[in-house]
């Protein structure tokens, strides 16, 4: 069944139709393929782009998800009789050689919102083939909305996006007849010599369709009847979440492909007796919630591609610039802050490359208020040791994490009481710290409060076998409170906020309170995205 959105088709025209792919790695709802095989011969095209993994929120082990996605997708073009043609360059210089050989007609994308990088690259290539006379069509990938006036509706047209219908796999692919030197070997690296920073390894997941459809299947059936209870902590969350993050980020599977198998799924579980239905009910109306919370933060990085380097309410500038610690700043990043659950949840997202939403906004909230760093360079190493990194979604975090967006309540997460709620036995610490491993479960929680006999029998002496706390978390965070409400109460704060919320918020909140810190802290339901 053909989506609503789909072209007249110009049967067999001849003319030449790149597919352009960029971060919608797949085969099946995908629009741009399916208008391009109506249109005439189809060259699918995806082009290393060198300077693109030489920006800093990049990472090998990024690499290394792509280059298994890409296989899928390769296959799964071959077995349509036209694969997937690889080259590594700038992507205008290649337009231009396959231009020369054979007259481009249409080039076919999905629109991105990608880093800033990306976001210029795009301009670029619209500026070239406005000068070849070339039309690129860009066809939307989600409930991301270009060019978007008005966020009134918006939740409505993201529902009636999500519920039509998929565009069908095209029964056969026409490939172009072209003679240049692109290849369909996927590269060993993106250029010579490319070993980006945060990690080296492979992260714990694998790329690809064909992955991203099991974690689906076995989420949605197995795994995931826990899901709404066991997200917040890492001991249990990397089991119960969908684990697809990563899939969606590089478009191995359409967020409306999810979210109708989601659907699907609940008239299901609504039929089933009660003693069946178990969770299964609020975990999948809980996870449904999160899919739609992903556009929502998406398209805030659509209309404002800033954020990425600017704080969202500009009252926050040079509140943290001028103090950088980079001795924290690097203490953070290897896990060793002497915060013993801090340093766990580094630990483990650096060997595997994921962790669960709680414990990122734990992280980056360390970062951001008890060691009062600038949000940059702690969102670009996350940036780099996320394999699901999604640069929409993860600027607008980070930000919110940081208190610098303006109309997000303050949240300063207590480390320590994280540490209690979410490893209560200290079982993870003692997994991914095993300096602490002999401590007592009532001093695992803060090791520095044992006094020297203990840490001789622990064989952990603090500031020798495992660190010193490098702040005291309780004065840190007064202090930084303090600075972020003295903003907050600053002279025309609250009308720019107004203005930041007309645009980029939720049409179900307001602007909280600027004067005053919240009373809760904890993080509201619909703001965790563990996907």
């Amino acid at each position: 069944m053909a989506a609503t959105d789909q072209k007249p088709a110009q049967q067999n025209s001849g003319a030449l139709q790149i597919v352009w792919f960029k971060r919608d790695l797949r085969v099946a709802d995908h629009a741009p393929l399916v208008n391009a095989a109506n249109h005439g011969p189809v060259l699918p095209l995806y082009v290393v782009e060198p300077d693109y993994w030489r920006q800093p929120d990049v990472s090998l082990r990024h690499w290394y998800f792509l280059q298994e996605s890409l296989q899928d997708l390769s296959d799964a073009l071959s077995r349509l009789g036209c694969p997937l043609y690889v080259t590594s360059g700038c992507v205008l210089e290649v337009l231009s050689k396959i231009n020369q050989r054979v007259a481009v007609d249409n080039i076919w994308s999905h629109e991105e919102t990608g880093n800033l990088w990306t976001f210029n690259r795009d301009k670029r290539v619209a500026k070239w083939c406005g000068s070849n006379h070339v039309e690129w069509t860009e066809l939307p990938q989600h409930g991301v909305i270009r060019r978007l006036g008005d966020r009134s509706g918006w939740s409505k047209r993201w529902d009636k996006l999500m519920r039509s219908a998929v565009y069908d796999i095209p029964s056969q692919l026409k490939p172009a007849a072209i003679n240049t030197k692109i290849t369909t070997d996927i590269p060993a690296l993106p250029y010579p010599g490319f070993d980006a920073d945060c990690t080296t390894t492979k992260a714990t997941q694998r790329g690809g369709r064909t992955e991203a459809l099991k974690l689906l299947q076995s989420f949605l059936n197995k795994r995931g009847e826990r899901y709404q209870k066991e997200m917040s902590s890492p001991v249990t969350a990397e089991h119960s979440c969908s684990r697809l993050s990563a899939h969606l980020a590089l478009g191995c599977v359409s967020m409306r492909e999810v979210f109708q198998a989601v659907e699907n799924r609940q008239k299901a579980v609504r039929a089933m007796t009660a003693e069946q239905r178990g969770m299964w009910g609020r975990s999948l109306n809980s996870y449904a919630g999160r899919l739609h919370w992903h556009c929502h933060f998406i398209q805030k990085l659509e209309d404002q591609p800033m954020h990425e380097l600017h704080n969202v309410h500009r009252a926050f500038d040079g509140m943290r610039e001028v103090q950088f610690d980079s001795e924290k700043f690097h203490a953070w990043c290897a896990g060793q802050t002497g915060f013993s659950f801090v340093d766990a949840c580094m630990r483990y997202l650096n060997a595997t490359g994921w962790i669960n939403f709680r414990m990122r906004a734990m992280l980056m909230s360390f970062a951001a208020y008890q060691l009062f760093l600038h949000w940059r360079e702690p969102g670009l190493y996350l940036a780099r040791a996320f394999t699901d990194y999604e640069p929409g979604i993860h600027w607008n975090q980070v930000q919110m994490q940081s208190g610098t967006t303006g109309i997000n309540t303050v949240r300063i997460y207590n480390p320590v009481k994280q540490s209690h709620d979410q490893d209560p036995d200290g079982g993870f610490i003692r997994q991914w710290v095993p300096e602490l491993q002999s401590v007592p479960d009532n001093f695992v929680h803060e090791p520095w409060t044992m006094d020297a006999s203990m840490q001789r029998e622990s064989n952990c002496v603090i500031g020798c076998d495992y660190p010193s706390p490098v702040v005291d978390h309780m004065a840190a965070a007064r202090y930084a409170r303090e600075h972020i409400y003295a903003v907050r109460r600053g002279e025309g704060f609250r009308e720019a906020a107004e203005q930041i919320q007309q645009k980029h918020g939720s049409r179900k909140s307001g602007v909280p309170r600027s004067d005053r810190p919240a009373k809760s802290r904890t993080i509201p339901p619909q703001l965790t995205l563990d996907l």
